[in-house]
């Protein structure tokens, strides 16, 4: 009988989740062992079922994917990681492959692809999806050029950061305006901006995202 290989799924849209689990375990190769709708618990997941790879989008509540990789990294290094995300940009593919994992895949890749992508990262070998740009994959993976890895917050204005400061402190619109000394538009795009920057979708998740950056109380 063939080896069947271990998955966990993480991944906080219930729908998408339930759609990986439902044609993953249509494959004889693989069993679904758990999953995470957010970083924390798939951190812990992986520490006790010690699956063969896990599955995990990026962008999750609780603990980030970035910050998951890089626990799930120290804990259990043997586990494979594959990303499955939206993002297509040198920043996230580059801070990724940088924490340890082993794959990167764009969700609008074919199920196929996400098939061929798994077996590849589960035999030892990098994947990267071929909607990624060939020259970053180059760079980064043989290690002809360096890459310079910056982090989402390092891509803030310093007028976004001092707005991320105030949102988390429960500011308004209007009071960002008064206190900066700005329109209310401006503010509103400052706010637009550094949500979509950080890929955070609410104040509790700017909140957050602002108390592990040890920026309240400054």
């Amino acid at each position: 009988m063939a080896k069947r290989y271990r998955v966990v799924l993480a991944e906080d849209h219930t729908i998408l989740r339930e759609g990986l689990k439902a044609l993953l375990s249509s494959d004889d190769e693989l069993v679904i062992a758990g999953e995470a709708d957010n970083g924390k618990d798939a951190i812990k997941l992986v520490q006790s079922a010690n699956p063969d790879i896990i599955i995990m989008d990026l962008s999750m509540p609780k603990i980030d994917g970035l910050e998951a990789i890089r626990e799930i990294r120290k804990t259990n290094p043997s586990t494979k990681i594959l990303v499955l995300t939206v993002h297509n940009n040198d920043e996230y593919i580059a801070a990724t492959l940088k924490a340890g994992a082993n794959g990167y895949v764009l969700k609008q890749a074919s199920f196929d692809e996400l098939l061929n992508s798994i077996r590849t990262v589960l035999s030892g070998k990098p994947y990267l999806s071929p909607a990624i740009s060939e020259t970053i994959l180059s760079g980064y993976l043989q290690g002809k050029k360096s890459m310079e890895v910056r982090s989402a917050y390092d891509t803030l204005t310093a007028r976004e950061r001092e707005t991320l400061k105030l949102i988390a402190e429960g500011a308004k619109n209007r009071d960002i305006a008064d206190f900066m000394g700005i329109s209310v538009k401006t503010a509103e795009k400052h706010r637009s901006n550094l949500m979509r920057k950080l890929d955070l979708h609410s104040v509790s998740a700017v909140t957050a995202y602002a108390a592990k950056k040890g920026l309240i109380g400054q």
